[in-house]
């Protein structure tokens, strides 16, 4: 058709070179509008050619056909071909099933054969954090999705207050100008004075147009990177400069038959004011610099740090149900499927990002952030702890895991945590107050290593969508092992060890065979017969100096 319309005149042929010069420039300029598609051609690539080659072949059948009635059954046949697949592959979920063993495959596995220890325990739960932050900003603000990185030194909550989507104006014209940083170890962070830090980004989660983080990056993406790559969450950070950076996550799709969401790297967006230079930036190559996962380890800031999505984390811990095998998952087996347990007041799903220390154990993993999963048995009535997952948060090609089930511990899951919780308060408002975000919380205690689960109390009102921020929350810690609930006070960190001994310490001591030496190992004994012959002694010399005080009193 194209050929006939040129062959017309020099006009035709001005209008076909015209419209394809405008054709390619929008494909250019425009390839952050149409990239999801091309990322659904790269995701179900397997799919789309076997219906296109089924399609190709049952339509030269049908338009051969003798007859009505064999068009019919041709028709009747690519009906049932669709409607098969359809129900195999999105209702039964086994294209879900053949991607998760992709993953299985490809996963470096590492068994643990014990837990490492828990540091910088986070109070505050994420919703509490997010509406705390918002009772902190103005009308046409919002904050971004808060994120646990690593700042400096300690464990931090970072969010950038950029413009709010319901105001396109200022979406449009306005620059994301703060980020708060919050203390994650507090039990009442601060987001005012040094915690609200200036500056500017002229890109950002919730600007609109070129100047959205997603579109940036996707401009950025070479012709191969744009079918297998996508923009992920958002992180705020310093780089080792000491500047603040964004550092976008991306998922890199993988593989042929069924393909599977990997780590793909970081694209690092730079500060800077929203200009003329940085618009022609954006609109024809993007914006940020792209790392690849090989190529993490030579920037510091980056290392034990958390940049994975959790798309990916999710994913990799699911696919431990093949433990057991390829047809393991399957419903006439299934003996050591696992899921992950999502509970519906959390709000917050897993993982739970936690600060593991794994010195003096035989691994060579790194003492530094990671993805948490409690796994537990698929069927709902089965809650006990089958698995403790660890997920390097930067990315680091490995999967940490200790099986709680093959050495028969018997821990209680994060499902029944919340009736445990419930049960030992019972003085409680349950209906506003739920428990949320259990949490690993491992520590050298009575005499051995010893795992508790722990839970911040977040008020929830009934009109509310969001949980309400407590500046003093209450806290609870449940043995998984014993299954007592110890509530602790917030304010005092350093005296939660002694709480826990001294609900459990004689309980331990029985149950275990204990000596007085493994559970309080730090204890000072006192000799009773001693002192109470110094207090004798005391109390002795005491009188007598009365007696002497008032027989001179008496003489004078």
């Amino acid at each position: 058709m194209i050929k006939s319309y040129w062959k017309r005149g020099k006009k035709q042929r001005r209008i076909v070179v015209i419209g394809g010069i405008i054709l390619i420039l929008l494909l250019f300029f425009l390839r952050d509008d149409y990239q999801p598609a091309l990322l659904f051609v790269r995701k179900y690539i397997f799919i789309i050619l076997i219906c296109a080659l089924f399609l190709g072949f049952t339509i030269t059948k049908f338009r051969s056909a003798p007859s009505a009635g064999r068009r019919l059954l041709i028709m009747l046949g690519i009906i049932a071909f669709f409607a098969t697949l359809w129900f195999f592959g999105a209702k039964m979920q086994l294209y879900a099933y053949m991607q998760t063993y992709n993953v299985f495959k490809n996963l470096d596995k590492v068994e643990i054969h014990e837990l490492p220890l828990t540091r910088n325990e986070r109070i505050q739960p994420y919703n509490n954090i997010v509406t705390m932050a918002y009772e902190s900003i103005g009308e046409t603000q919002e904050v971004s999705p808060p994120q646990l990185v690593r700042v400096d030194s300690s464990n931090q909550w970072t969010m950038a207050v950029q413009p709010s989507k319901e105001y396109t104006w200022q979406r449009i014209s306005d620059n994301t100008e703060e980020i708060f940083v919050v203390e994650s170890t507090s039990p009442f962070p601060r987001f005012s004075g040094e915690n609200r830090v200036p500056v500017i980004f002229s890109i950002g989660e919730s600007l609109a147009f070129s100047r959205n983080t997603y579109n940036a990056v996707v401009q950025r993406f070479n012709i191969f990177q744009l079918f297998t790559m996508e923009p992920s969450e958002v992180f705020y950070m310093k780089n080792d400069e000491g500047k603040w950076v964004q550092v976008v996550s991306l998922i890199k799709w993988k593989g042929f038959f069924f393909p599977y969401p990997s780590y793909g790297g970081v694209m690092i967006i730079d500060p800077g004011e929203h200009d003329t230079m940085d618009y022609l930036e954006r609109i024809t190559i993007g914006k940020g610099t792209y790392i690849p996962p090989d190529e993490i380890k030579n920037y510091p800031f980056l290392t034990k740090q958390n940049t994975l999505a959790e798309k990916i984390s999710r994913l990799q811990a699911e696919s431990l149900q093949f433990l057991g095998g390829f047809t393991d998952p399957l419903p006439w087996n299934m003996e050591t499927a696992v899921k992950i347990p999502d509970l519906k007041d959390d709000e917050n799903m897993q993982p739970f990002v936690t600060d593991f220390n794994f010195a003096g154990m035989e691994t060579d993993a790194y003492s530094g952030l990671y993805h948490w999963f409690g796994l537990e048995p698929v069927g709902e009535e089965r809650t006990s702890l089958s698995f403790s997952v660890m997920i390097p948060a930067d990315g680091t090609d490995k999967l940490y895991y200790y099986n709680h089930a093959a050495k028969k511990e018997g821990l209680a899951g994060v499902s029944a945590m919340p009736l445990k919780v419930i049960e030992s308060r019972k003085e409680y408002d349950w209906n506003v107050n739920k428990p949320v975000e259990f949490r690993p919380f491992v520590k050298e205690i009575g005499g051995r290593k010893r795992m508790f689960v722990f839970c911040t109390i977040a008020a929830k009102r009934d009109d509310s969508k969001k949980f309400d921020g407590s500046a003093t929350p209450d806290l609870a810690l449940v043995d998984t092992e014993y299954r007592d609930v110890v509530w602790i006070d917030a304010k005092h960190p350093s005296q939660w060890e002694s709480a826990i001994l001294e609900q459990l310490g004689e309980t331990w001591k029985a149950s275990e065979n204990l000596s007085d030496e493994d559970i309080w190992p730090n204890r000072i004994e006192i000799d009773l017969d001693e002192f109470k012959q110094m207090d004798s002694l005391s109390a002795g010399s005491i009188s007598e100096e009365l007696i002497e005080a008032v027989m001179d009193s008496i003489n004078n």
